[in-house]
């Protein structure tokens, strides 16, 4: 789902739009019908398009354009929203992941700064152990 902003206001009538698309109305009426866009409603039942229909239009148009047919300019529509919903996923993804990082950096430094200066850092391999040793059975 997008986010709203005046591209979603309502501004412009069927035949307004229609030119603004470079198309005849009656296109604009079978891509409602296909359900390709959906233009608001007054509350006389006027349909009413916002600059993200008409942008939206003028997309269907390129499809076609193209060769596609509306059952591909359908299929294409679809992908395209799918993949700006995983883009926005990505993007607060990406954004937890640099929250964690941050927390986790300043953790380190909180560790390392509560570390004994005194104590001496030894590796593992020259660690001796001193005492009885168990016999295994």
């Amino acid at each position: 789902m997008r986010p709203t902003d005046d591209n979603d206001r309502p501004l412009f009538m069927i035949s307004v739009a229609a030119e603004l698309a470079g198309m005849h109305p009656q296109t604009l009426r079978l891509y409602e019908r296909r359900g390709l866009v959906r233009p608001q409603r007054t509350a006389g039942k006027t349909r009413r398009y916002s600059q993200h229909d008409v942008d939206r239009l003028r997309r269907i148009q390129q499809l076609t354009e193209l060769g596609l047919n509306l059952a591909g300019v359908e299929r294409v529509l679809a992908m395209e929203a799918q993949l700006e919903a995983m883009q926005r996923q990505m993007q607060v993804l990406q954004q937890r992941l640099d929250e964690a990082a941050e927390v986790m950096r300043r953790e380190v430094e909180r560790v390392e700064r509560s570390q004994r200066r005194d104590l001496v850092p030894v590796a593992r391999s020259q660690v001796v152990h001193i005492g009885r040793r168990r016999r295994h059975a």
